[in-house]
């Protein structure tokens, strides 16, 4: 039995702490918060853009701290999953790994490649894992894409696009400021940073047009650049202000004997699937797969699973590695750089 310890209590702690009951092997042993009411349970007035509203728990059996020193003086905890603010991920992070633990840290892995570099540093000298909940993959209709190309199934890959829009999320804080949160690019579009880096490789350059919000890029589009000059890849992310559509994303994926399409969006507070997975082969019709985790908490249960394999085997995982975080984080600050300077930018 894995048993966790998590940092921070809002709506990401809330998901994985949905998720975790989900995975045989893994087991919520004890959090840590400042607030006296979310101590004793009270996590009610937790709320997202996507699963069930917070609830009262029962914290009887739990190791319950006021400071993330206290979480780590329990030697019973061997992972701490960290879902603070990406501004003190790096700190946490590293008293964890220091502490002996393994560490699960929330996306984006910190707000600069530098800081996430320390941070694999201190897991390297630690002997201990560092894995980043990029949880995209775990979804169904991206995971269905990433094996498709894994294994080859509808031949080589040649490109595709990928888009994630939100209305102004007014009920986070600090969300534009780029030294605590850092804007739609690092909380938002990462997701598919990491996707497509995943899917495609490092891209050699980015070329993105968009709109700024002060010194923070807002929304955005990109061309991104390969070595593999077959590759065609475009992303669209950002905020819209649209009230009515509070979230959206999809994507077209191109094979050379296969386009998969997905379409997805909360419009009204209720779940729109414009366009389900859909298999558009090169001969013949469309094919709508059936897919298994319909409820978002699944893949989170599924992302917890593949952080379970990694730590029991001792193997860092090609998914959720470091590596690939940072490589995400590098490439949404280009993007930004290509928005500011209105040029392409070398990767």
């Amino acid at each position: 039995m894995i048993k966790v310890g998590i940092v921070g209590v809002g709506f990401m702690s809330w998901i994985h702490y949905l998720a975790y009951q989900k995975v045989r092997g893994m087991s919520v042993a004890g959090f840590c918060s400042r607030d006296v009411k979310k101590q004793k349970g009270d996590w009610r007035n937790i709320k997202g853009n996507f699963g069930p509203p917070g609830e009262q728990i029962d914290v009887s059996k739990l190791n319950v701290c006021g400071t993330l020193d206290e979480l780590l003086a329990d030697d019973s905890i061997d992972m701490i999953d960290i879902c603070l603010p990406p501004a003190l991920h790096e700190e946490a992070t590293i008293a964890a790994l220091k502490a002996g633990k393994h560490v699960l840290v929330e996306k984006p892995i910190a707000l600069s490649p530098a800081a996430a570099k320390r941070m694999q540093k201190a897991a390297d000298k630690s002997g201990k894992l560092l894995l980043t909940a990029h949880v995209l993959p775990f979804f169904a209709e991206f995971n269905f894409a990433l094996e498709a190309a894994r294994s080859g199934k509808f031949g080589k890959l040649l490109g595709g696009h990928f888009k994630r829009l939100i209305n102004d999320p007014t009920w986070i804080p600090d969300f534009y400021n780029l030294e605590k949160v850092g804007g739609p690019l690092l909380d938002l579009h990462i997701h598919d940073a990491h996707f497509i880096r995943l899917m495609f490789g490092m891209p050699t350059n980015v070329t993105s047009s968009g709109r700024m919000r002060g010194d923070c890029v807002e929304y955005c589009t990109t061309q991104f650049g390969f070595a593999d000059q077959s590759y065609v890849v475009t992303a669209t992310s950002g905020v819209l202000h649209q009230a009515a559509r509070s979230f959206t994303h999809g994507f077209e994926i191109h094979y050379e004997n296969a386009t998969l399409l997905m379409d997805f969006a909360v419009i009204d507070d209720a779940p729109v699937a414009a366009m389900p997975l859909t298999v558009l082969p090169k001969k013949g019709k469309s094919k709508q797969p059936k897919l298994k985790g319909g409820d978002p908490v699944d893949s989170f249960a599924a992302e917890l699973k593949e952080v379970q394999k990694s730590i029991e085997s001792g193997t860092p995982s090609d998914i959720l590695g470091g590596e690939l975080a940072v490589d995400a984080l590098v490439l949404c600050q280009k993007q930004a750089d290509s928005v500011a300077k209105g040029k392409t930018v070398r990767v």
